[in-house]
């Protein structure tokens, strides 16, 4: 377990690194395309059940579910931002999960 640990830091410090200046950007195009925070911060559930925080960059618009709760969002929601559409179709938007895994919440599979 102590090797995979390292293993998950070492990649996950190298890939900040080097995407350091994508994630910068992405961010920026969020904060200036529209109001709200740059991240969405969900509830996941790891290990033996614990719940944890996930980041994801954000792809809908500023509190999208006020009036509707959770639901699950579609191809063409019209919740989404261009900035989001375009995010979710290239996944970039799952990059900052490698701050969960920094914090031990996630790993490499």
């Amino acid at each position: 377990m102590m090797a995979k640990r390292l293993f998950d830091l070492t990649l996950t410090v190298l890939g900040l690194v080097v995407l350091s200046p994508l994630l910068l950007g992405i961010g920026l195009a969020i904060r200036v395309t529209g109001p709200g925070p740059v991240f969405y911060r969900g509830w996941r559930t790891g290990r033996d059940g614990k719940p944890f925080r996930i980041f994801k960059f954000r792809t809908m618009v500023h509190e999208a579910e006020r009036e509707t709760g959770p639901v699950f969002a579609t191809s063409d929601d019209p919740r989404r931002t261009p900035i989001g559409a375009w995010l979710r179709r290239t996944s970039l938007d799952e990059l900052p999960q490698l701050f969960n895994v920094l914090l031990g919440h996630m790993s490499f599979i």
